[in-house]
């Protein structure tokens, strides 16, 4: 759209809404390839048990949060957020795995 306004352009609260509006589907967007990318793991992965990487799960919440502490952003409760995403996205590769393997 170009309507939308830079954060700092913004002049009114329609400004805002309509930036907030178009980034949540942005991000519906990336998450839509995220999940992609899940589908993809519970393709390739040779076991149920691959599924979960703890090690790998504390690598990418860790690398959230150093990213939102680099960008000057809430780093903890962005933190807070991937972990959810992680077990989400861990949910949805169970999930995966298994309907790709039912007899």
């Amino acid at each position: 759209m170009t309507d939308i306004k830079h954060p700092d352009d913004c002049r009114s609260m329609l400004d805002v809404r309509a930036g907030v509006d178009a980034t949540d589907r942005e991000l519906m967007a990336l998450l839509d390839r995220r999940f992609g990318y899940m589908r993809a793991a519970a393709r390739i992965k040779p076991s149920r048990d691959s599924v979960r990487d703890e090690k790998r799960k504390a690598a990418v919440i860790d690398a959230a949060r150093a990213e939102a502490e680099s960008r000057g952003l809430p780093a903890e409760a962005i933190a807070d957020l991937w972990d959810k995403l992680v077990e989400a996205s861990i949910a949805y590769e169970f999930e995966e795995w298994d309907r790709t393997r039912r007899s």
